[in-house]
């Protein structure tokens, strides 16, 4: 994948190129300041610290712990190799006649970190066929979180099913979990639905199942119906919780897509006046909005006025501005106040640079910012 993303930043680099070969004698004025451009760009050759890869010190409690640390890290290397789990758990199981518990659970936590849905319902499912394991609500929980992330509705259902026969409680996990694989596999009449029924028989749904719910309208462009579901949460008289930042982001998003930018910025200005945090999310969102690369510049200043650190997307959308504007000089301090703030430079920012430079003219210093893009690739 990186391989292709290089191959099309590569051609869209000899595409403007082209076209700035073309009208550098003809279209562009003279840069001012080209002298002092040059040697910042030459500058960003420099390898710098903080990109440079640091090898991690691992502290160990005894020699009984690192012993168990470094057969576990074997034991996740050898899943990662096969790609499958179930196969080296029951080569470990027969070389050592049981699997200790916390190693199980560990593998289970570690996936489940990583996002790796389909190797966590891999072992959950595997597990519930073995007599030394004794499965718990809260592994059904899991197993139905982990097919829910996948879309796999089908099995989200069937293991919800088993639970209500074994006589577990309805859970607002499992139910927002099978809501959430109805959405992800394209049903979302099915995820309003488990939605509805919450709302009426239980169990009361949570701010995630609202954030989902409204992912899941805003997904399949449902725009009135997560309008409907946020208007009552803003209702402080009906409501059953207050809306929080993910949904306050979600809506602003959804206003975006719409190209509802009036909305946006009213949903925004009333995220303030409830008290609700913002984030640098929040801000990238505004930014993202705005073309005029004043209006941009002034939302940055204000994320910074608020306590908030530009992340990568903050710094591009800033870059992005300036250099449709051609303000090549801005564009490039601002590259380097995020090298100098220790913020790793993404394929797109060095893209977004790169064109910058390229549709204004400026040949050798677009080839010194490729240079350093090949090098941190």
């Amino acid at each position: 994948m990186d391989a292709i993303q290089f191959h099309h930043s590569l051609l869209s680099f000899s595409s403007n190129l082209s076209k700035a070969k073309v009208h550098e004698n003809h279209c562009f004025p003279k840069i001012h300041n080209r002298r002092r451009l040059e040697v910042v760009a030459h500058g960003m050759l420099a390898p710098r610290k903080f990109m440079q890869r640091r090898r991690k010190v691992e502290v160990f409690k005894d020699a009984e712990d690192e012993a168990n640390q470094k057969n576990w890290r074997r034991l996740m290397n050898e899943i990662d190799e096969a790609g499958s789990a179930v196969s080296i758990l029951r080569s470990q199981r027969i070389k050592n006649k049981a699997l200790p518990r916390d190693l199980v659970l560990g593998t289970l936590v570690r996936f489940k970190q990583l996002r790796k849905w389909n190797l966590v319902s891999e072992i959950l499912e595997w597990l519930r066929t073995q007599h030394w394991w004794d499965i718990s609500e809260m592994d059904f929980m899991m197993l139905i979180i982990a097919y829910g992330k996948l879309g796999d509705f089908n099995r989200a259902e069937r293991v919800l099913g088993y639970m209500n026969k074994k006589g577990y409680p309805p859970s607002v996990i499992s139910h927002t979990a099978l809501m959430e694989a109805y959405g992800k596999g394209g049903q979302c009449n099915k995820a309003e639905a488990v939605f509805r029924r919450m709302q009426s028989s239980g169990p009361e749904p949570s701010a995630i199942t609202y954030q989902i719910i409204l992912k899941v309208f805003v997904e399949s462009d449902k725009f009135e119906d997560a309008e409907s579901v946020f208007e009552i949460l803003l209702d402080d008289k009906i409501s059953p919780l207050k809306p929080d930042q993910k949904m306050f982001h979600m809506m602003i998003y959804m206003y975006k897509k719409a190209g509802n930018y009036d909305k946006a910025r009213k949903t925004l200005a009333k995220m303030a006046e409830r008290g609700v945090p913002q984030s640098t999310v929040t801000f990238n969102s505004l930014m993202s909005f705005e073309t005029n690369y004043k209006e941009v510049s002034n939302i940055y200043d204000q994320m910074q006025r608020a306590g908030l650190r530009p992340d990568v997307v903050s710094y591009a959308l800033l870059i992005k501005a300036y250099g449709k504007a051609r303000r090549i000089d801005e564009a490039l301090a601002v590259f380097e106040e995020m090298l100098d703030a220790g913020v790793r430079p993404t394929r797109k920012s060095y893209n977004i640079l790169l064109d910058a430079f390229a549709i204004s003219g400026m040949i050798e210093e677009a080839r010194t910012v490729f240079k350093s893009m090949r090098r941190d690739k």
